[in-house]
């Protein structure tokens, strides 16, 4: 039997090991209200471009009446409507209806947010982070807000994220021992864990001026170093459109390449594996991390890619080539080649997966052991609300996980909710296939 197979049978092994460990039920009674949504608005888009526009416009709606009346212009478009809808759509008749309408339409769009999205503030969401500990589940924090356009909101999310250390790590530092989430074969790892966004930390990101924009932002992000560093956390500076990469990447190597951050914090950076040219990118990644010779290993959480559609419509408009691959099995398999190089350049690196597919994550593991790794030195994320049932199995396994939570109030929240709804309708997903049910071995299958 060649090389090849073993690992085929390997990857079916673990991803076996996962689906059994997976509930196969929503775990209460609103989840599965959310999941029923979920599935009418994938099988009709006219549904779902109704559900995505009610969410968009929501915080916009000066009263009760006048969201109602928006539900009721979207619905018009849609052709069969389930009765639940039609009964909403009587109830728009009248002004009592319509305040009723609105009410419940605020209630739900809210609770489909919260499902998403852990809390408005980083001490709001303190209960859910640690319950999750508790469950041997990590958690990276998300401060929502992007792409600011005055000086003064760049400081405000700057003081946010600050503050978001301090909260987590006065926090943490009464948790129970998870020796699981606190460390690997190269040492510690933080129990607090932050995600900032660059374009959050400075309204002036311009690809014809990226020196403009990252010198901006630096004097921002280097205050987060210095405090991460000093309450023992961990600052993970994360990927947007591909016009804020350059100013990314050269901002966050610039910085750790400083004396002060030889020594530390642990920091990581985001590598897309739906661009053409992340291979490339990941080659100038390591080479850079080389370069600045720090004490800690770098961070690389590995992720799909959260902008495609933005990035293809704005290609197209230009009559550019989309940077983004345009099939799915072409990034799956990216994927796995950019698994298997970021593997390969340990100890340089930390490699984090992020994935809810189960062919990526088992892909990743079975790699990872079958090249004499230990598990440990494997970490898996999911987005909250997304892989939750994925995580608690990770969990279970003995495996290192953590879930991407963001905070924030529903206004800023609207752009992230918009983007996890398009991801848990999309028809080519794993989490639609799954639900589906889709055959196991067609799940794993090569891509």
């Amino acid at each position: 039997m060649s090389v090849q197979v073993d690992f085929e049978a390997e990857i079916r092994r673990v991803g076996q090991a996962l689906a059994d460990a997976m509930p196969t039920h929503a775990r209460n009674p609103l989840e599965a209200v959310d999941r029923k949504a979920m599935e009418l608005a994938e099988r009709d888009e006219r549904l779902q471009a109704a559900l995505l526009r009610l969410v968009d416009v929501t915080p916009a709606c000066r009263s009760l009446e006048d969201l109602a009346g928006h539900l009721k212009g979207y619905l018009d478009e849609v052709g069969e409507r389930p009765p639940s809808l039609d009964a909403a759509m009587r109830a728009a008749h009248t002004k009592a209806g319509r305040v009723a309408l609105g009410a419940a339409a605020t209630a739900g769009v809210r609770h489909m947010a919260h499902r998403f999205i852990v809390g408005e503030s980083p001490r709001d969401a303190l209960r859910a982070i640690e319950r999750s500990w508790a469950e041997g589940i990590g958690t990276s924090l998300d401060l929502l807000g992007e792409a600011t356009v005055t000086q003064a909101e760049a400081d405000r999310y700057a003081e946010r994220c600050a503050d978001a250390i301090a909260t987590l790590a006065r926090a943490a530092a009464h948790w129970p021992e998870r020796p699981a989430l606190e460390r690997d074969s190269l040492g510690p790892i933080p129990r607090t864990n932050l995600s900032v966004k660059v374009t959050a930390l400075t309204p002036l990101i311009r690809p014809e001026a990226p020196h403009v924009g990252r010198e901006d932002a630096a004097r921002r992000l280097r205050p987060l170093l210095r405090a991460a560093r000093e309450a023992r956390a961990h600052l993970h500076v994360d990927m947007e459109s591909v016009d804020a990469l350059e100013t990314t990447e050269d901002l966050f190597f610039s910085l750790l390449e400083e004396d002060e951050f030889r020594a530390g914090p642990s920091a990581g950076i985001v590598l897309q594996a739906y661009l053409r040219e992340s291979p490339v990118q990941l080659e100038r990644i390591l080479d850079r991390a080389r370069r600045a010779q720090r004490e800690v290993a770098l961070v690389v959480r590995l992720v799909k890619g959260a902008y495609w559609d933005h990035e293809v419509v704005e290609a197209r408009q230009q009559g550019w080539r989309p940077p983004v691959f345009e099939s799915k099995a072409d990034c799956d398999r990216n994927y796995e080649r950019l698994t298997r190089r970021l593997l390969d350049a340990r100890p340089l690196v930390r490699l984090l997966i992020a994935s809810h597919n189960l062919r990526s994550i088992s892909h990743a593991i079975a790699l990872n052991r079958l090249s004499g790794g230990e598990d440990r030195d494997l970490e898996l994320q999911v987005l909250r609300g997304l892989g939750d049932d994925l995580a608690r199995a990770l969990a279970r396994s003995g495996l290192r996980v953590r879930t991407y939570a963001p905070v924030g109030d529903l206004m800023a929240g609207m752009a992230y909710l918009v983007r996890r709804l398009l991801e848990n309708t999309a028809n080519e997903s794993f989490l639609h296939d799954w639900r589906g049910g889709a055959p196991l071995e067609e799940l794993l299958a090569p891509p």
